[in-house]
C-alpha cells in the first residue's frame, strides 16, 4: 500500500496461491489496525465483493465495480451520459479529468449505501470501439467459414441438420446463421434420404449495439454518501492517482533489482527480500517528492 505520492505504508507478503478477492478486505483492516489516519482506501475491482465490503463498512473507502455485476453490467449498457465541462479554471486537477464525463447513481449493494459513479473515457472509447471493429471482422470471418462447412454437410434428416444448426448459433455471440431451406435428395441404391440445409449470415445488431454503448465506461463505487460524500470529480481524481501504486511495483520489478535471480526457498528470506525493496522504494519516493518541490514552488 502507497499514499498518492507513491510512498509505501505497508507491505505484506502473500502466497502464490492467494486469491486477491480473498485477502484484499483483510488486508485493509489489518492496516488500519496498525496505521490509523484519517485516509480513503482505493483499490482495484478485485476488492469489491460483498463479504469484503461488508468487512470494511467502517473504512472509508473507492473501488472499481466488477463488471461481472448485473446491475453494473446493465448500466454501462443504458446509462445516457451528458457532457460536462470539467475544465472552466483550467487547473492541472481539471485538465487531468479532460475526456472524461459521468453520471452519478445511488446503489444498495451488499446491504451498503453507495454512489456510483458511471464514467466514460473518450480515448478508452475510441480504443474499445476499434476493437470492436476487429472483433466484429474477425466473428463475421468465422461465421462465413462455419457456414461453408455446414452448407457441405449431409445429414439423415431436417431435425439433425437444424439441431447441428442450433447448437453452432449458440456458440455465435455478434452473429448467427439463419435457414432459408432444407433440401432432400433421395439416394436410389438404398432409399436413403439425404438432407442440406442452407443458410445466409445474420448480424446481430441489438448484441453490438449494446457492445458500442458500452465502449469507453466502467464504474467507481465509495461509501462516501451523505454528509461524506465526495464530488464526482474527487472520486474520479482520486481512482487515478491509483497510478502511483502501480510505479511502485514497476519498480520493485525492475530488472535493476536482480529479484527474479534470486532463489529463496524460506518465506521468511522472501519477506526480508520484500522488505529491503520496499524500503529502497521508500527511499526513492522521499527522492522523488524532493526533487519535484522546487519545481512546484517555482
Amino acid at each position: 500500500m502507497v499514499n498518492s505520492e507513491g510512498l509505501p505504508l505497508y507491505t505484506r507478503a502473500g502466497d502464490g496461491n492467494e486469491a486477491d478477492k480473498a485477502v484484499f478486505g483483510k488486508i485493509l483492516v489489518e492496516f488500519k489496525k496498525q496505521i490509523n489516519f484519517d485516509s480513503i482506501m482505493v483499490c482495484d475491482s478485485a476488492l469489491y465483493s460483498q463479504e469484503n465490503l461488508q468487512l470494511i463498512k467502517d473504512i472509508k473507502w473507492i473501488s472499481r465495480v466488477p463488471m461481472t455485476i448485473k446491475k453494473a453490467k446493465e448500466l454501462v449498457q443504458s446509462v445516457e451520459i451528458a457532457e460536462i465541462d470539467v475544465s472552466e479554471k483550467k487547473s492541472r486537477a481539471a485538465l487531468k479529468l479532460e475526456g472524461y464525463k459521468w453520471k452519478e447513481e445511488i446503489v444498495n449493494y451488499a446491504g451498503i449505501k453507495q454512489t456510483w459513479l458511471i464514467v466514460e473515457s473518450k480515448k478508452r472509447k475510441e480504443s474499445d470501439l476499434r476493437q470492436l471493429e476487429e472483433q466484429i471482422k474477425k466473428a463475421k470471418e468465422r461465421v462465413e467459414k462455419l457456414l461453408k462447412e455446414l452448407n457441405k454437410e449431409k445429414f439423415n434428416s431436417p431435425e439433425s441438420a437444424r439441431y447441428k444448426l442450433k447448437s453452432i448459433n449458440k456458440k455465435l455471440k455478434l452473429f448467427e446463421i439463419k435457414e432459408i431451406q432444407v433440401s432432400a435428395e433421395n439416394k436410389s441404391k438404398n432409399s436413403q434420404t439425404i438432407c442440406q440445409i442452407e443458410g445466409v449470415v445474420h448480424q446481430k445488431s441489438s448484441e453490438i449495439e449494446i457492445l458500442k454503448k458500452s465502449a469507453g465506461k466502467f464504474i467507481l463505487a465509495t461509501n462516501l454518501v451523505e454528509d461524506k460524500k465526495l464530488e464526482p470529480s474527487e472520486i474520479l481524481s482520486n481512482y487515478k492517482n491509483q497510478q502511483s501504486c502501480e510505479r511502485g511495483f514497476r519498480f520493485l520489478k525492475d530488472p535493476l533489482f536482480f529479484a527474479d535471480s534470486f532463489f529463496v526457498e524460506n518465506p521468511k528470506r522472501v519477506e526480508t527480500m520484500l522488505f529491503l525493496m520496499s524500503l529502497s522504494l521508500l527511499v526513492y519516493s522521499l527522492g522523488q517528492r524532493k526533487r519535484k518541490k522546487p519545481i512546484k514552488s517555482s
